[in-house]
């Protein structure tokens, strides 16, 4: 058949072809509608499952960094979370572990009897012919502290391996604030747990922790590191205290009783009750060596 024999369509025909075309198109576009809504639908569920889970981990973090207002306390220290240590290191303190509650403070800070300074419990004079009793408020994260380790440090061990001095360091953290992670209360934590699992790798296991003191304003050692120091000095296995915080109630509560008695920086010390000012004297060695000769 020709060009001009073929039959034109009929207007009923056209019609027809016409509807068709745009049953289609309208299919398509319901097609693509539905497409749509499927990944709105499913974008939605994505969102909210990723909510959800950033939200889980947020809850997750907070929980774990929660510090409860009463815990243990470790072994081998005494009632002022200290740690006496004596000639050869050795750990003179031998408490069996406790508990501690905030709701043991007082009420008020406490105030000074008649017209002397207000001491915190437990730095008075030694009786009798005891060696003389030095009380040190440190914190791991104190630059100054570990200054004073590395001056003093030295002569403080030789006067306690003659028997003259015992060293009470009560470890505190009022500078949790200079980093991004706690680290104060989480090495003062884990000193703890080396005090309580392995007294007699207390002393080494202070001098690491200065000596790897990491700068302020960071996120200091990770608790890997910190139970990696600990093995280092011959110490027994503290990942399970650390990953537990076990001591950080212990921590923030005595540290909090040792504010209430006027211990607002660190190093803060007492040699038989008095204590040192470092503006005013500040070798020590010279302020200790006074009251030993008044002993």
């Amino acid at each position: 058949m020709t060009p001009q024999n073929k039959r034109k369509p009929t207007r009923a025909e056209r019609t027809a072809e016409a509807r068709e075309k745009a049953r289609k198109i309208r299919d398509e576009q319901q097609k693509r509608e539905k497409r749509n809504r499927l990944l709105a639908r499913w974008g939605v569920v994505v969102a909210v499952v990723a909510i959800v889970a950033i939200i889980a981990v947020i809850v997750s973090q907070n929980i774990r960094g929660q510090i409860p207002d009463e815990g243990p306390t470790a072994a081998n220290t005494n009632d002022n979370g200290g740690v006496v240590v004596g000639a050869n290191d050795e750990v003179l303190t031998n408490d069996p572990a406790g508990q501690i509650a905030k709701s043991d403070l007082p009420d008020e800070s406490p105030q000074p009897e008649g017209d002397g300074p207000l001491l915190p419990p437990g730095v008075e004079p030694s009786a009798g012919d005891e060696p003389v009793k030095v009380v040190l408020y440190e914190d791991f994260q104190c630059p100054i502290c570990k200054q004073f380790e590395g001056t003093f440090g030295p002569q403080l061990e030789e006067l306690r391996n003659s028997g003259d001095i015992v060293v009470e360091y009560r470890t505190i953290s009022i500078l949790d604030r200079m980093s991004t992670t706690n680290y104060s209360s989480r090495a003062a934590n884990a000193a703890l747990c080396v005090a309580n699992e392995s007294p007699e790798s207390y002393s080494d296991y202070v001098d690491k922790l200065y000596e790897e003191q990491p700068p302020e304003g960071g996120e200091g050692l990770s608790d890997d590191r910190l139970g990696e120091l600990a093995e280092e000095v011959g110490a027994a296995d503290i990942s399970s205290c650390l990953d537990e915080n076990t001591y950080r109630p212990a921590v923030n509560i005595k540290s909090e009783r040792a504010s209430m008695y006027g211990v607002e920086g660190t190093p803060t010390v007492f040699v038989d009750g008095k204590k040192w000012n470092g503006q005013q004297n500040p070798d020590f060695m010279n302020f200790l060596q006074q009251q030993l000769d008044a002993k």
